[in-house]
């Protein structure tokens, strides 16, 4: 028995010895919860934009108004094609912007091929780049959810609150409606401007008529999504609209006569009745469709993100509400690119 109780007590005493030599630091022990702590695990906020040649200054100052208004962990997609993708990526590593973190994604515009029908009266609107949101999914794969901003915006409020947007479930993506703001009405009124989808798809075409949307629907832009990939592949988002895109070509389905819109009106199609809505407050539009109509000074300083759609850009000369554009732009280094001013 006492044979016995010795060699308990030699194995308790040993036990306690190896513990004392394996046992991890109350300070590593802290110091590794810290590592997996959710402010060193911030989320990425992915951000896409295109950088299309003769506008690469839009998405600089998109980027830059974006980069200056957030403290959120913001990875920028900056996709191009081919040849002007050296440029776009020299002017940031030449400017302030130096310090973001992006990624330059090459489009290859043969994915196109087929499923464009060229339209003479808006050539400017049948760009590749003009499609790159359909493709999301291809271009941009490790994140569940995505936001997508066309060129000729600027944000004004910080881009968390906009990825922050609740899509219900069965949602691939959240759109402004064009008729959620009645601060907006009297612009659309003003410049004749269509925000229903009679003002993008032509109701004369029995494909049109057989989908069951009443031409009175309210329509949404495009122009900001936040996009929800799982949910996009799962449905085959992309495949539906390359299905519009075709049969568009075949059958001249809309056009850019009607709402301006070659690259909204199969999304129209796609998502209709099937997506969330934006804040209108991260959307106001139509900066871009009068040399004349002005939004009040105040109304736009309250704006989360501004929406110079329309053929008049803020780079450009007749523009209006310029200089809330101008702030955040970065002269190119290059200086290839070059505002069009009344002096100049």
């Amino acid at each position: 028995v006492n044979q016995i109780l010795l060699l308990l007590l030699v194995l308790t005493v040993c036990a306690i010895l190896y513990n004392k030599v394996h046992q991890v630091p109350s300070a590593l022990k802290n110091e590794a919860v810290d590592l997996e702590s959710p402010e060193e695990m911030e989320e990425e906020i992915p951000v896409v934009i295109c950088a299309a040649a003769g506008r690469m200054g839009a998405a600089i100052a998109a980027i830059s108004s974006i980069h200056s208004n957030t403290e959120a962990n913001v990875l920028f997609y900056i996709v191009g094609l081919k040849t002007t993708i050296p440029h776009i990526r020299k002017w940031i590593e030449n400017s302030k912007l130096k310090e973001i973190k992006f990624k330059v994604v090459e489009f290859n515009p043969m994915v196109l091929k087929g499923k464009i029908r060229q339209d003479a009266s808006r050539p400017e609107l049948l760009q590749p780049l003009n499609f790159v949101r359909f493709y999301l999914p291809l271009l941009i794969q490790k994140h569940e959810k995505v936001i997508y901003l066309d060129d000729d915006i600027i944000v004004q409020g910080d881009i968390q609150e906009l990825y922050d947007t609740k899509l219900a479930p069965g949602h691939a993506a959240a759109f402004s409606d064009d008729c959620d703001l009645p601060s907006t009405h009297e612009m659309v009124r003003s410049v004749g401007m269509q925000n229903t989808y009679m003002g993008f798809l032509d109701y004369r075409k029995q494909a049109i008529r057989d989908l069951g949307i009443s031409p009175s629907t309210c329509s949404f832009n495009p122009g900001v999504i936040v996009a929800n990939m799982t949910e996009w592949k799962h449905q085959r988002i992309t495949k539906q609209l390359e299905k519009w895109m075709q049969r568009n070509v075949e059958e001249n389905l809309y056009s850019s006569t009607l709402g301006g819109g070659v690259a909204t009106s199969p999304m129209l199609i796609v998502f209709h009745g099937k997506y969330s809505t934006i804040n209108p407050m991260w959307h106001i539009r139509h900066l871009g469709w009068s040399p004349d109509s002005r939004y009040s000074e105040h109304f736009l300083q309250e704006a989360k993100l501004l929406h110079w759609n329309g053929r008049y850009k803020p780079w450009d000369y007749p523009s209006v509400h310029t200089d809330l554009w101008e702030t955040w732009f970065i002269p190119d280094p290059s200086g290839k690119f070059k505002l069009t001013r009344p002096e100049s």
